[in-house]
Formats: structure tokens, C-alpha cells, sequence
């Protein structure tokens, strides 16, 4: 008997899972339903342009008329149901061809909340649908706008003494026979009589289980639900509906819309996770000098875009295996936001910078770099991108130009750097370049050009300028593979080669762009690139026993919120707050010799400092 019972109630929960699976799986913004839609500023338009598919207007009876407000005395000349609501949406259905809206998959009701009075404001309501044909008549045309009486309402056993172009609102606690349920439309409550969750975070597990008792009630009977009362905001949307409401309440019909408009870029899903790198810590913390150094910079990663990365990868990063972290101060010289290029040049030169300057001192003047200055003690340095190498984080490490826009200057400020080992994209830059020798300088200047990792990764020893394809370098959800990580490898293989030791920065450089175009799949994929490539320096500074590895970014963009997650499934949802960059503090991994040193609060230009305090070069020249 148990286990029959078992099946029985298994097979319920299925039923119960299809009939609320559009709530719990594809609300968008036609499940909106517009609370005081007549508070909005601009009434109905609001709302109907947000494709809300639920829009309430209270109503009064006065002097004959239905007036749409709050209370008796809000009341204003002309601001009637008939004028306000009812004119434009017969005016907008008959423009649609005789629909609510221009996808014809998208429904429309009119809830009309009688605030007293029914017995007179029906029949009154009722004349004034009259002369609109079928727009608001659902019973005769299945595409009609639909009325929905709440508010005072008839009881139950009088809703058949009311034409049937009225529907009604239902309420949980109501018994309905069979005829009295198919006037309803929907079934509506207070949150509050549910549960004393504010809609912050999520409710009790105790009043979880009530709320979802009374919308599966709801869904049994073959009707929506929604509440009212309840918190307006994306946190509080989301949790409704994982709960399984149909009709989101909300006062913020054009912030609902664009919210279920983007979830595609808004959520992001990673169900098979990778395995993070174990480090040994053998010789992380030790009180002495590195041999190399690895600079990892995920352009625009800020702590809310790391902890996304973290829930999507089931709850761990490779990120997350360092003891030694700091925090990172980006404002510029000329601005409290910092842009890539002052952000990257404070790390480079030492020197905070103005915006947009490429290893420029505020003072317009030229700043020796940390490659450089590691040349001079026989430090050979690479320099890599999963971007444009003459975007602004790897050209701060070779070039010195007081605008990031100067590409062609950038590319051929090469000329003058110590660098060894370059790879990115953005060819063109050097082979269409106004000094039409560049090239072929290079070549003189000893660099070996190729344009592939493939071939990159045949040569052994020397210069090397790696020139890809622009493709190889789009985004790992379009196909871009691991190149950031074999770069790496192979500028290790090449520069462990130098006794005297080594420099690598290696920018994650497209964690920014998922930042600026607000899309958080795009960040996410883009940062478990980068945490991969973490892992292999974790593992070389493990085998080699001489290498400091330091993570941080330039600044963080698109100002990351996260809303929702579920590590257990690789889950996360979140909403940004601007496509810019923003101030905030940015996190400072290290992980090796001197790792110690790079702990606490600092300004980004002493980033630069601590490198050069690692290498302890004076005693070692």
C-alpha cells in the first residue's frame, strides 16, 4: 500500500509539474500583471509596452461613471476606466489585427478591482463594454482581451447572474463547484497570510511548504495563481517563481520585462564541471625570491563575477585554493573608475595613470615598464592575450602611447621593447601599420612571426610574435578552445628556459566583454578559461619551486549582482548594474615565494612594486 501510494503521489507531482512548468520554466513579461497600474506615471502605455499580460485599474462608482483610482477622494475629472483603459486597448487590439499585441501568443487581461459596490458597478461596467464588439468579450473570441472582476466581488453562487464576458478573481480559501470555477480566471491572495517572508532571501522551509500547498491547489483546480503583497524586486520574482506563481505582481512593469527579456544572458547553467588543480603549497608563503613570476590578469573579474564562476563550476575555482590574498585599490590619477589602460599601466609602470594612457605617467610623460626593468637584471618576459595584443592590458606591458585608440602606434612601439614572447590577435595592426616596415623590422629585431598556436608552439627557443587570427581569438562559447592556456604553456616551456628567470602576463581579456554587454553565460565561460590557465602556472610554480604566481584584475565591470544559485547544479542568475566599468576593490591572489607580501589593501600601482620587492633585484645585481 505504501509503495502504490508512493506511485500515485509520484504521478501527481507530475501532473503538477506540467501544469505549472510555463511558470516554473519560461515566465517572461506577459506573466506580468501590473499592480495599480493607474499609480504608473504613465498609465496602461506602461504597462501594455511592457507586454505585461495582467494590467488592474481600482475602480469607483461616481455620478454614473466608473472612475479609476485608490481612494474616493483621489478621484480626478477624465480619468475614467473608459477613457484611460478601455478607448486604447480597443484602439491597440484592432491595430493588432484583433489581438492584445502584436505576437499573437501573447494574452492580455483587464482586472478591474471594484473597490465597493459591486451590485451598482457591474451593471455599469458591463454597459460600458457594449460598445466595444468582441475586443473585451473572451467567451465569444478566444484572442479577446479578458475582464477580470476582484476586489468586492459577487459571491461565488451569484457569478451566474453576470454575463460571461466577466470573469473573477479567485481566492485559495474559497470552495467553487465546477460552474462557479469556470468563471474564475485566476486565484489571487496576500502573501502575508502565508508567510512573514519579506522577499528577501527565501522564506522558511515551513512556509515554503504552505506557499507551494496553496498554489498547487491552484494549479489542481486548472488555474494561475498570484500574489499580491509581495516584495517587488528581481530576488523576490525569483524566488515566485520557482515556487510556481503564473502572474508576477509588480509596480515595475518596464524593469520586469527587461528582466525576463534578458534571463538568457542573466542565467547561466554549466552542468559538467572541470576539476580544479590541488596545489602542493611546498613552497608557497617561503621567505625568499622568486626565480619567475606569473602575472594572471582577468580583465573586468570582480568578486561577483569570480563567485558566479564559482557556483557554475559546482562550488569550487581553481581561484579558490589560495591562502595569500590582497585587495586591489583601481581608481585612476584623473578618476575614481579606472578604464583598462590606467588600470593595466598602474600594474606595469608603478605609477598611477590617467584614463585611457598606455604607459604613460600622469605627468605625459614615457614610464619605464616592468618588462623592462626586468630586462635589465636578464628577466625575459611574454606577454599574452586572449584578445587584441594591442588592446589596452597587454600594450600597457610593451608600448607607451597617451591614447589606447593609437593601435598602429602601439604595434609599433614594439620595436622598443624587451619582450621576448607576444601572442594575440589584431594581425592587422602590424601588417597594415603605417610604418609599412614593421614587420619586417621585427624580423630584424629577432622576433620569429608566426600566425598559429600550432606553429607557435614548434618553436623552442627565441623572439617570438604570434599574430593570430582574429577568430582564434572569439569567445570559448563560439569555439575559441584553450589557446589562452597553451600559450601559456608554451611561453613557459620557451622562457624556463632563461637562467635568470622569467616574466608572463597572461590576460583572461574577455571577462571584460561579457561585463560590457551584460551577459552573464559569456563572463562565466570566459573566467573558467582563465581559471584553467590559473591552473597550469599552480602547477608549474609547484614543479619548478622558484615561481610566484599573482591573480588579480584591472578593475571589475558591468557591476555584478548575483540573485540565484545552486552550486549542486552549476547554476547561477544574477543582474548588472551598468555596461561600464565600475570602482570597486578587485581581489589579489598569490600563490609561492613572496606570496606573504601581496596580502592586505593597496592601491594597484603597488602591484608593480611588490613584483620588483619579490625578484629582490638589488641583491641580486
Amino acid at each position: 500500500m505504501v509503495k502504490k501510494n508512493g506511485i500515485i503521489f509520484a504521478a501527481l507531482a507530475f501532473v503538477l509539474v506540467l501544469q505549472s512548468a510555463s511558470a516554473q520554466v519560461k515566465l517572461n513579461a506577459n506573466r506580468g500583471h501590473s499592480h495599480n497600474d493607474y499609480k504608473q506615471e504613465i498609465p496602461l502605455l506602461t504597462a501594455y509596452y511592457a507586454e505585461m499580460g495582467s494590467i488592474e485599474a481600482d475602480v469607483f462608482l461616481k455620478d454614473g461613471e466608473l472612475y479609476v483610482a485608490h481612494e474616493a477622494s483621489e478621484i480626478r475629472p477624465d480619468f475614467t476606466l473608459k477613457k484611460i483603459y478601455l478607448d486604447p486597448l480597443a484602439r491597440f487590439f484592432k491595430a493588432k489585427g484583433n489581438h492584445p499585441y502584436a505576437d499573437v501568443a501573447l494574452k492580455l487581461q483587464l482586472v478591474i478591482d471594484v473597490k465597493e459596490d459591486y451590485r451598482h458597478v457591474l451593471p455599469v461596467l458591463l454597459k460600458e463594454l457594449e460598445g466595444y464588439a468582441e475586443v473585451f468579450d473572451a467567451k465569444k473570441n478566444t484572442n479577446a482581451i479578458k475582464i477580470v472582476v476582484s476586489g468586492d466581488m459577487p459571491a461565488p453562487a451569484d457569478f451566474k447572474n453576470y454575463d460571461e464576458k466577466l470573469s473573477f478573481d479567485g481566492r485559495p480559501a474559497t470552495t467553487y463547484t465546477d460552474e462557479q470555477l469556470a468563471r474564475v480566471a485566476m486565484i489571487s491572495d496576500d502573501l502575508k497570510n502565508h508567510t512573514v517572508w519579506n522577499g528577501k532571501g527565501n522564506p522558511t522551509r515551513a512556509d515554503e511548504a504552505k506557499i507551494r500547498a496553496t498554489i498547487e491547489q491552484a494549479h489542481r483546480k486548472g488555474k494561475p495563481f498570484r500574489f499580491w503583497a509581495s516584495q517587488d524586486s528581481p530576488n523576490t520574482w525569483i524566488v515566485l517563481e520557482r515556487l510556481g506563481v503564473d502572474w508576477i505582481n509588480t509596480d515595475k512593469p518596464a524593469k520586469l520585462k527587461d528582466f525576463y527579456l534578458h534571463q538568457d544572458k542573466l542565467s547561466y547553467t554549466n552542468p559538467k564541471p572541470y576539476t580544479p588543480y590541488t596545489p602542493t603549497y611546498k613552497s608557497d608563503g617561503q621567505n625568499k625570491a622568486p626565480k619567475n613570476v606569473i602575472l594572471l590578469i582577468g580583465d573586468g573579474m570582480g568578486l561577483a563575477a569570480i563567485h558566479a564562476g564559482l557556483i557554475a563550476n559546482h562550488g569550487d575555482l581553481n581561484m579558490a585554493k589560495f591562502h595569500y590574498i590582497g585587495f586591489s585599490e583601481t581608481a585612476a590619477a584623473d578618476a575614481g573608475n579606472t578604464d583598462s589602460a590606467a588600470g593595466g599601466s598602474a600594474m606595469a609602470i608603478g605609477y598611477k595613470t590617467n584614463n585611457r594612457y598606455i604607459g604613460m605617467g600622469p605627468d605625459d610623460q614615457k614610464k619605464t615598464n616592468l618588462v623592462d626593468t626586468l630586462a635589465a637584471f636578464g628577466i625575459k618576459s611574454g606577454i599574452i592575450t586572449a584578445g587584441d595584443l594591442t588592446d589596452a592590458t597587454p600594450a600597457v606591458f610593451y608600448a607607451h602611447q597617451l591614447d589606447r585608440s593609437y593601435n598602429g602606434a602601439i604595434a609599433n612601439d614594439l620595436l622598443s621593447s624587451k619582450s621576448e614572447v607576444l601572442v594575440g590577435s589584431n594581425r592587422k595592426a602590424f601588417e597594415q601599420n603605417k610604418n609599412s616596415s614593421l614587420l619586417s623590422d621585427l624580423k630584424t629585431k629577432g622576433f620569429q612571426v608566426t600566425n598559429s598556436l600550432i606553429d607557435f608552439e614548434k618553436q623552442h627557443e627565441g623572439k617570438q610574435l604570434v599574430l593570430l587570427d582574429d577568430s582564434a581569438t572569439r569567445p570559448v562559447i563560439k569555439g575559441r578552445g584553450d589557446m589562452l592556456k597553451r600559450s601559456l604553456l608554451h611561453t613557459m616551456q620557451i622562457l624556463s628556459k632563461n637562467k635568470p628567470g622569467f616574466f608572463i602576463m597572461a590576460e583572461g581579456a574577455q571577462i571584460d566583454y561579457g561585463g560590457h554587454t551584460n551577459d552573464l553565460p559569456y563572463l562565466v565561460s570566459e573566467l573558467h578559461d582563465f581559471d584553467r590557465t590559473i591552473a597550469e602556472a599552480l602547477r608549474f610554480a609547484d614543479q619548478d619551486g622558484e615561481t610566484l604566481v599573482i591573480v588579480t584584475a584591472d578593475h571589475e565591470t558591468g557591476g555584478l549582482t548575483l540573485l540565484d544559485g545552486a552550486a549542486e547544479k552549476g547554476m547561477v542568475r544574477g543582474e548588472f548594474s551598468t555596461n561600464d566599468h565600475t570602482g570597486i576593490m578587485v581581489p589579489v591572489f598569490a600563490y609561492g615565494p613572496g606570496s606573504q607580501n601581496f596580502n592586505g589593501v593597496y592601491p594597484n600601482n603597488q602591484i608593480f612594486h611588490k613584483i620588483i620587492k619579490a625578484y629582490r633585484l638589488a641583491k641580486a645585481k
